[in-house]
C-alpha cells in the first residue's frame, strides 16, 4: 500500500469530525439566534395584545379524546346532524317557508316532490331512533296553498308609484 491509500480514511475521518464539530456549532448557536429573535420581537411588541392573552388555555387538564377534531368541527361549522326521522319532521315544519323562497310553480313542485321520495324512501329503510310520522305531502294542495300565500303578499305589498313630476334628463346625459 502506498502512502495515499492510508491517508484517505484519515482525512475522511477528520472531515466527517470536522462536519460534526459544525453541526454541533450551529445547534448551539441556533438557540441563541432563536432567543435573540424572540427577545427582538417582544421589544418591538410583537406579543402585545394577542387573542387569548391571559386566557387559560382551552382543553388543557382534560383527558385526551380522539375525536376532538369533529366535535370542533361542528361546534365551528354550526352543523347538525339529526336522525332521519327528525330531519324529515323539521324539514316538514319549514317546507311551506321555504316553499315561499322560489319563484316559480315548476320550482315548487319539484321541491314538494322531493320532499316526498325522501319520505318514502325513510319509510322503507330500516332506520335507527323514533320512528317515522311524517308524511307525503299532498303536491297539488300543497301547490294551491303556495298559490294563496302569494297572492295575499301580492295584494298587501303595494306597488313601486313613479312619481308624477318626474324630472325629465337632458338629451346629453340620456343613456344610449
Amino acid at each position: 500500500m502506498t502512502e495515499d491509500q492510508h491517508d484517505v480514511p484519515a482525512d475522511h475521518a477528520e472531515v466527517r469530525a470536522a462536519e460534526k464539530a459544525a453541526a454541533r456549532a450551529r445547534i448551539e448557536h441556533q438557540q441563541t439566534w432563536v432567543d435573540l429573535q424572540v427577545r427582538q420581537a417582544m421589544e418591538r411588541g410583537d406579543f402585545d395584545n394577542l387573542p387569548g392573552a391571559g386566557k387559560p388555555i382551552e382543553g388543557l387538564g382534560e383527558t385526551y379524546d380522539p375525536e376532538w377534531w369533529i366535535k370542533r368541527l361542528v361546534e365551528r361549522e354550526h352543523i347538525t346532524v339529526l336522525p332521519p326521522a327528525l330531519q324529515l319532521r323539521k324539514d316538514d315544519a319549514g317546507l311551506d317557508d321555504h316553499l315561499d323562497t322560489l319563484g316559480s310553480e315548476k320550482e315548487a313542485r319539484t321541491f314538494v316532490e322531493e320532499f316526498n321520495a325522501r319520505v318514502l324512501r325513510a319509510r322503507y329503510t330500516p332506520v335507527d331512533g323514533p320512528p317515522l310520522i311524517t308524511m307525503p305531502r299532498d303536491v297539488d294542495a300543497t301547490l294551491a296553498a303556495w298559490h294563496e300565500r302569494r297572492a295575499a303578499r301580492r295584494r298587501t305589498t303595494p306597488a313601486a308609484v313613479a312619481p308624477e313630476h318626474a324630472p325629465r334628463a337632458r338629451w346629453w346625459r340620456r343613456p344610449r
